[in-house]
């Protein structure tokens, strides 16, 4: 009697794998929770710069779940790329050692792309994902402002709405990740909170400008 309850919990769980990660199904990107957003966005960060990349990918997938609003095991298979390309990254030396992490990028895009109702364009979004990396990286070569006005490219890009509309969201990001490169490893709680606040007015700022900026794809 145990086996046959076994086997039947076992196929109960293959047909929910199956399920979640085959049905197709389409969400609006551009509604989010800023305030979940930031908080996961502060954590992942943390993660990072602490090298702990099961926790990372642990809270890649739930940022996944939380802005995707993708299916429970389809946001491991998104964030697994998404965490394997940040550590590639943050190994590499040159710009052929930061390239290897653009394939998971593509995969990390397709994989939000497939759940998106609004269309991505994949390639274009993996390579400046990458340039934002590198550039910040190599800071001597590209200031701040750099930064910031990528990000909102970026941003401007994914939630289809005009790139000005994204600049003070990529400059309270680049605010946020100045000062944790000013503390570095003297880095505190308290000075997480203070990153946590202007990640979470960046944010907020760009939940503002997604919904009272019409979509261009419309």
């Amino acid at each position: 009697m145990k086996w046959k309850i076994l086997l039947l919990a076992v196929l109960l769980l293959i047909s929910w794998i199956l399920v979640d990660l085959f049905i197709p199904r389409k969400v609006d990107l551009r509604q989010f929770n800023p305030n979940e957003m930031a908080r996961l966005d502060t954590d992942m960060w943390r993660s990072y710069y602490e090298r702990k990349p099961l926790k990372l990918f642990w809270q890649s997938a739930e940022l996944v779940r939380t802005h995707v609003r993708a299916p429970f095991w389809q946001s491991f298979v998104i964030a697994y790329h998404a965490a394997r390309a940040a550590f590639i990254f943050k190994d590499g030396q040159t710009r052929t050692d930061y390239n290897r992490a653009l394939p998971d990028l593509e995969k990390f895009y397709a994989g939000i792309d497939q759940l998106s109702e609004q269309p991505i364009n994949v390639t274009q979004a993996a390579q400046n994902e990458l340039e934002w990396w590198v550039i910040r990286r190599e800071r001597d070569q590209h200031p701040p402002v750099e930064w910031a006005n990528l990000q909102a490219r970026i941003t401007a890009d994914l939630y289809r709405i005009p790139v000005k509309n994204c600049a003070q969201y990529g400059l309270l990001r680049t605010e946020a990740m100045l000062f944790r490169d000013q503390r570095g490893k003297a880095i505190t709680n308290a000075d997480w909170q203070r990153i946590r606040r202007l990640l979470n007015q960046s944010w907020q700022s760009l939940s503002e400008a997604v919904m009272t900026t019409p979509d261009k794809s419309s």
